[in-house]
C-alpha cells in the first residue's frame, strides 16, 4: 500500500524497551502515532507536554508528519543533570587528592 506507513513507537524504560509496530495512514503526525500505539494507556507517566519526542534520535515536535519506516521515540526525563553530576565528580576528585594521604 503506497498510502500507508510502517511506523515504530519506542518507549525505553531503565530495564527494558517497549516497542509498538503500527501501520498508519500517510500524513500521520508524531503525536497521532503515539496515541495510536497504546503506550499512553500502558504508561500513564508519559506526558506529551513534558516528555521530549524524537525520530531516530533527533528531537521532533508532536505535529511533525511521519515518513514510512520512521521510529518515533518517547524520551524519559533525566534523573540528574549531566553537567551537575560531572561537576560533583570533579569536586569529589579534588577533595580526595588533597586529603588522600594516610599520614605516611
Amino acid at each position: 500500500m503506497a498510502d500507508s506507513l510502517q511506523i515504530e513507537v519506542i518507549y525505553a524504560l531503565a530495564e527494558r524497551q517497549e516497542i509498538a509496530r503500527l501501520k498508519l495512514a500517510e500524513g500521520t503526525t508524531v503525536q497521532q502515532a503515539i496515541e495510536a500505539s497504546g503506550l499512553l494507556q500502558k504508561f500513564p507517566e508519559i506526558d506529551l507536554t513534558k516528555n521530549k519526542l524524537g525520530i531516530y534520535a533527533k528531537l521532533a515536535k508532536p505535529d511533525t508528519v511521519l515518513r514510512d519506516r520512521d521510529r518515533v521515540e518517547i524520551y524519559r526525563p533525566l534523573i540528574a543533570d549531566p553537567k551537575e553530576v560531572r561537576k560533583q565528580r570533579a569536586a569529589e576528585g579534588k577533595v580526595m587528592k588533597k586529603g588522600g594521604g594516610d599520614g605516611e
